[in-house]
């Protein structure tokens, strides 16, 4: 499975993105999808998973102005954020996995990983 993940960019602080993931070569559905991110010098971290079955789950520092999506007939995965802060400055990622709920934040848990794209939030 390839992923593409796109729709970072440069935005002030409060405004919004919304980061799209394109996958191709498989069949989404089947995958938990997750959204990482990684910002300079630090190392990647979890921020939003959808299960297969529609749960959800968020790092705390992102709940209520985050949403994750998923779009199974176009084989789409979505992270709408909100309210955006300077700390959210990072490179974000998109992944797919099978793992258990238990391990949904390692990164060991997912198998296909986007490039990243660049999310920048100036103050």
């Amino acid at each position: 499975v390839q992923l593409q993940a796109y729709g970072g960019g440069l935005v002030q602080a409060g405004g919004s993105l919304r980061l799209s993931c394109a996958a191709s070569g498989g069949t989404l559905g089947d995958y938990s999808v997750a959204w990482f991110r990684q910002a300079p010098g630090k190392e990647r971290e979890f921020v939003a998973d959808r299960r297969w079955n529609g749960a959800t789950m968020y790092t705390d520092s992102v709940k209520g102005r985050f949403t994750i999506s998923r779009d199974n007939a176009k084989n789409m995965v979505f992270l709408q954020m909100s309210s955006l802060k300077p700390e959210d400055t990072a490179v974000y990622y998109c992944a797919l996995g099978k793992g258990k709920a238990s391990t949904r934040t390692d990164q060991s848990a997912y198998y296909y990983w986007g490039q990243g794209t660049q999310v920048t939030v100036s103050s």
